[in-house]
């Protein structure tokens, strides 16, 4: 029976440590070039989606990436999303609409001000269109009100029976890629310096390199961290400062201290008993809520789907200096999550569960994202059924409070490890 959230040296358990407290740092200080750019001090901004993005160009320009999702999930995390988000409702937005969107747009109309930064307005929308047509729209919107130029990279999903691009569909996406370019130039006045995107590549693919090995670490028993709770500190310096000097120093940190931690056998709970999988995005407004539903059973999470949203570095990509377009249209097209079918998700859970060891998988279905969280009621059926792998599934939201029930949650997960533990008990005699 669970107990209540773990302790250490009688309080409750921290999940805080050195790596936390470095990308606080370096965040802050993306987040104040955020500030700087909205109050005409600093760089021109794009507006980019998470899900295999260019960010590598942008930085060969000298340009400030800007993620309306990564400025939505703050406002959750900071629990002041809801009031953007009913503004957002009141403009017309349906309650059904993605929440992201609405508390993006409600930000923008509230004077663009946060408690994190001051978010510029774009000097160009690039709508890297993968996984989500959602983006379409949201990004059209966000050229309607702004005026901003846009530029839509249509990226086509991988049609081949194995699943991979073919080399037109590599072509098709660099020849808009080059496109991008001109448009860069043409904003900045600046012509692209080839050797300087070779090198922003070269870090991108040490960057990655770092990542995967930092993920593989959690096959390790016990996981030196949580790949799901802990992965999200580590995911916003592999976007916002992917192809960076800090970036890639983050990684170096980040790794020594994780691999140390794992030579050590020293996990993020006191006792590691039971390794899971999880599907899904996290309910940022209820982040430690969410955690200590699993913590209080010694459950970890030793791989996520979430954490793969941004690239799939772990099983065997790295961007190539040598080519470097090609290698950031491969990235686009086939080495995210998002821009797989749903064959292709099944077996990267698969290989998690198989290689992970874990005991279970859980499945968070998000209910204003129904383009991620459709299929996944038959992903259920599939592992629990066919493949025997104990799976729960619940639901709640990414971003709206209205939609997290703590109680029904908790019964579900307690119930689900109950079993789990009772299976185990069951399995030793």
């Amino acid at each position: 029976m669970a107990q209540d959230p773990l302790k250490k040296n009688g309080s409750k358990t921290e999940y805080q440590g050195k790596i936390h407290l470095l990308q606080k740092e370096m965040i802050g200080r993306y987040f104040d070039r955020l500030t700087a750019a909205a109050e005409g001090r600093g760089d021109k901004a794009v507006y980019m989606m998470i899900s295999g993005n260019p960010v590598e160009l942008i930085q060969a320009f000298d340009m400030l990436p800007v993620y309306p999702e990564v400025n939505a999930l703050q406002l959750a995390v900071k629990k002041q999303a809801l009031p953007f988000i009913l503004q957002a409702e009141e403009m017309g937005y349906s309650i059904d609409n993605c929440a992201y969107v609405k508390a993006d747009i409600g930000m923008y109309f509230g004077g663009r001000k946060t408690a994190f930064a001051t978010i510029p307005t774009p000097d160009l929308i690039l709508c890297n269109y993968v996984g989500c047509n959602v983006y379409l729209q949201w990004f059209e919107h966000l050229n309607e009100y702004s005026g901003a130029p846009i530029y839509n990279l249509d990226v086509p999903f991988c049609r081949t029976p194995t699943g991979r691009p073919t080399e037109d569909d590599i072509h098709y996406v660099v020849k808009q890629l080059e496109e991008v370019i001109a448009v860069c130039e043409r904003i900045t006045g600046k012509s692209l310096d080839y050797k300087k995107l070779q090198r922003i590549v070269e870090l991108s693919g040490e960057t990655g390199d770092l990542w995967a090995e930092i993920k593989k670490l959690t096959r390790r028993k016990p996981a030196p961290f949580d790949a799901y709770f802990d992965s999200v500190t580590m995911m916003a310096p592999l976007y916002c400062l992917r192809g960076t000097e800090d970036g890639l120093r983050f990684f170096q940190e980040a790794y020594q201290e994780l691999k140390e931690k794992a030579d050590r056998r020293e996990g993020p709970l006191p006792e590691e008993r039971f390794r899971f999988v999880i599907e899904g995005p996290p309910p940022w407004p209820f982040l430690r809520t969410f955690r200590d539903m699993f913590s209080r059973w010694g459950a970890v999470a030793v791989a996520s789907t979430y954490s793969t949203v941004g690239g799939l570095w772990e099983f065997g990509f790295r961007h190539d200096s040598r080519r470097p377009l090609e290698s950031i249209a491969e990235h686009m097209l086939y080495w995210n999550l998002t821009n797989r079918n749903f064959l292709q998700r099944y077996q990267q859970i698969k290989e998690y569960v198989e290689d992970w060891d874990a005991d279970a998988l859980v499945i968070h279905s998000v209910k204003s994202c129904r383009l991620f969280s459709a299929g996944q009621g038959d992903m259920r059926e599939y592992f629990a059924k066919d493949l025997n792998i104990p799976t729960l599934l619940i639901e709640s939201d990414l971003e709206d409070p209205r939609y997290f029930s703590e109680a029904q949650l908790r019964n579900r997960v307690d119930a689900f490890f109950e079993s789990l533990e009772h299976k185990k008990m069951v399995l030793q005699r």
